[in-house]
């Protein structure tokens, strides 16, 4: 009896183990783009997607030159833009006409990591830097 009570802590343990580290193994670092580089789109906001662990802005937008396609932008949570002071879930909305700096993904795809957005209507323009924000969350005391 005592042996298949050692057996089930044993699966428990191991259980807990996994489940709390399942989180950390899903968030992924940002080494996908390349940050020593900066790509300039304009175009106009197809969807805001302002949802955790990152806000998604897909564009229907092109570099200088070429013809529009569909970019996807991505910045950090909703929680780290509201905590900037210049965003809000209304920032930016479907029909905006922008202009986008971003860090580019690395491996060419059509994407990458906001830098400053620019709304064309208004001239306001909205930073995130990735980097910097998810940083300042990771730093100890």
């Amino acid at each position: 009896m005592k042996s298949s009570l050692k057996e089930v802590l044993r699966v428990a343990v191991l259980a807990g183990v996994v489940l709390g580290t399942y989180p950390v193994a899903a968030h992924h670092a940002t080494s996908m783009f390349a940050h020593d580089k900066v790509v300039t789109i304009s175009g106009v906001v197809k969807e805001v997607h302002w949802t955790n662990p990152h806000v998604g802005i897909h564009v229907i937008g092109a570099v200088a030159g070429e013809r529009p396609s569909l970019w996807v932008i991505e910045m950090t949570s909703p929680g780290n833009l509201v905590r900037t002071g210049s965003w809000t879930r209304y920032s930016v909305k479907p029909g905006d006409k922008i202009t986008i700096d971003m860090a580019p993904l690395r491996d060419g795809k059509k994407g990458g990591a906001l830098q400053k957005m620019t709304l064309l209507d208004s001239g306001k323009f909205l930073t995130a830097n990735i980097r910097q924000q998810e940083r300042a969350n990771t730093a100890l005391p």
